[in-house]
C-alpha cells in the first residue's frame, strides 16, 4: 500500500459523502495520506469533514507540489465530468468518476490517450450501475467459456442528482447492442419484469439513456446482445416527459441491481445471475472509494476504462463485501469471490 499521497473528493452529495466516509475510515487507519473534500455547499462540506476525522481537510488540491499518489474522485452531478477529469489528469492525478451519464462516460473514455501519456488511471462509471454491475458481469463471464448475452437492471436512486438523472434517462432514447450493431430504442420502452434480490422483489424495468451497454461492449465485443434497464412505475414513465414536479428525496432509499449473463460452458448453455441489494448512494460511494484506494496503491492499469475491463474483479468485490456491499446469486446464496 502507498504510505503517502493525497485523495480529493469533489461533490459531497449523498454518494460523494458516503465515498468520503469510506475513504476516511481507511486513510485514518493507514496514515500518511490526506483527504481533501470539496463541495459548493459550505455547511455540508463542514459536516462531512467533521465526520471524516483527522485526515480530512477542506477544499480541492490545486496546482501545488504533491507527494506520492494523487487521486481525484468526481462525485458531482452528471454533465461536467469530462472537463474536470481532463483538468486533473493534466495535473497528474488519477481520476475516479461516478457519473452514470452516457455523454460523460463516452467523453471520459476518449481521454484514454491523455491518461496513458500522463501515466494515470481514469476509472469510468464507478458507481452502482454502472460500477458494481460491471464487476459482476466480469465475474459471471469468468464462469463461462463464451458470453452471448448480458442484461443489466437497476432499481432505486441515490441522492437528488441521481434521481434527476433517472428522470432524464427514462425519456431519452438509448442504445442496445444487438447482433453486431448498435440499435437505438425509445426511453421508457421494452418493459421487462426483473427479479431483484431481497425485499425488492419483482419490478418492471425499461430501456433508457443508460451507459451500461457502452462500457460492457468494450469488454465483451463478441456478445450478441447487451442491454440495460431501469425500474420505473407508470407514474415515473408518464412524468418523465415533464419537468420534475417535486424535489427529489435526499436519499432514494433501498435499491438493487441485477446482472444476467448467458453463454456457454463446455458446449452447454448456461445462465449466471448475480444481484446486490443496497442503498444506491451507499453502494456507489463505496465502489468509488474502493477504486480510489486501488488507484492510490497503483494497482490499476493506466488509461481510461470501465470496471468490466479489469482482468480480475474479485479483489474489488472482496473489498466491497468487507465494506457491506454484498453480492448474491439468483438462488440467494452469497457469491464466492
Amino acid at each position: 500500500m502507498s504510505s503517502d499521497g493525497r485523495v480529493q473528493v469533489i461533490g459531497l452529495g449523498a454518494s460523494g459523502s458516503h465515498c468520503a466516509r469510506q475513504l476516511a475510515t481507511t486513510l485514518n487507519e493507514r496514515g500518511g495520506v490526506s483527504l481533501h473534500l470539496n463541495d459548493t455547499d459550505a455547511e455540508r462540506q463542514s459536516r462531512v469533514i467533521d465526520a471524516a476525522g483527522e485526515c480530512a481537510t477542506a477544499g480541492p488540491m490545486g496546482s501545488i507540489e504533491r507527494l506520492g499518489s494523487f487521486v481525484t474522485v468526481l462525485a458531482t452531478p452528471v454533465g461536467n465530468h469530462v472537463a474536470e477529469a481532463e483538468r486533473w489528469i493534466r495535473e497528474g492525478s488519477h481520476v475516479v468518476s461516478m457519473s452514470d451519464g452516457t455523454a460523460d462516460v463516452e467523453g471520459l473514455l476518449d481521454l484514454h490517450e491523455l491518461a496513458v501519456e500522463r501515466g494515470v488511471s481514469v476509472v469510468v462509471g464507478a458507481g452502482f450501475a454502472p460500477g458494481v454491475t460491471d464487476l459482476l458481469a466480469r465475474l459471471a463471464a469468468m464462469r463461462l467459456d463464451v458470453v452471448d448475452e448480458i442484461a443489466v437492471a437497476k432499481v432505486g436512486t441515490g441522492g437528488p442528482a441521481c434521481a434527476r438523472q433517472h428522470h432524464r434517462a427514462l425519456k431519452t432514447p438509448g442504445r442496445v447492442w444487438i447482433d453486431g450493431a448498435w440499435v437505438v430504442r425509445q426511453g421508457g420502452s421494452g418493459r421487462d419484469l426483473a427479479w431483484f434480490p431481497g425485499s425488492i422483489g419483482a419490478r418492471d424495468a425499461y430501456r433508457g439513456d443508460l451507459p451500461g451497454p457502452v462500457l460492457l461492449h468494450r469488454s465483451f465485443p463478441d456478445a450478441r446482445r447487451i442491454s440495460a434497464r431501469v425500474s420505473a412505475t407508470r407514474r415515473d414513465r408518464f412524468t418523465s416527459r415533464l419537468p420534475m414536479l417535486r424535489p427529489p428525496h435526499a436519499d432514494g432509499g433501498p435499491g438493487a441491481v441485477r446482472v444476467e449473463v448467458r453463454g456457454r460452458m463446455e458446449g452447454a448453455v448456461q445462465t449466471v445471475v448475480f444481484g446486490v441489494m443496497d442503498h444506491p448512494s451507499v453502494a456507489s460511494g463505496t465502489t468509488s472509494a474502493v477504486m480510489a484506494l486501488a488507484a492510490l496503491d497503483a494497482s490499476l492499469p493506466t488509461g481510461a476504462f470501465g470496471l468490466s475491463e479489469l482482468p480480475d474483479p474479485r479483489p474489488h468485490l472482496r473489498d466491497l463485501h468487507r465494506r457491506g456491499v454484498k453480492a448474491a446469486t439468483f438462488e440467494g446464496t452469497g457469491v464466492e469471490v
